[in-house]
């Protein structure tokens, strides 16, 4: 998964509207400063999991953060499982 899948998720998810610029120098920066809530944000990681097939557990999801800690929370999973 790379940073560009997560902003399309994000935006389905949150919407354009909501979802502040979101481009590579956003990547440590906290998901609710870029207008990303909880709900949109468990909407994006139910996307996820399905997309790439990855099932990630709640307590690391829980701890997640920044888009960069997501992306390599989803990709440490993806290369685990294979």
């Amino acid at each position: 998964m790379n940073f560009g899948d997560l902003r399309r998720i994000l935006v389905a998810s949150a919407g354009e509207e909501e979802v502040a610029e979101l481009d590579d120098r956003a990547a440590d920066t906290v998901f609710a400063d870029l207008g990303v809530d909880s709900l949109a944000f468990m909407e994006s990681v139910a996307a996820i999991e399905r997309e790439f097939g990855v099932e990630l557990s709640e307590e690391a999801v829980a701890e997640t953060r920044t888009p960069r800690e997501l992306l390599d929370l989803v990709n440490s999973v993806s290369a685990n499982a294979s």
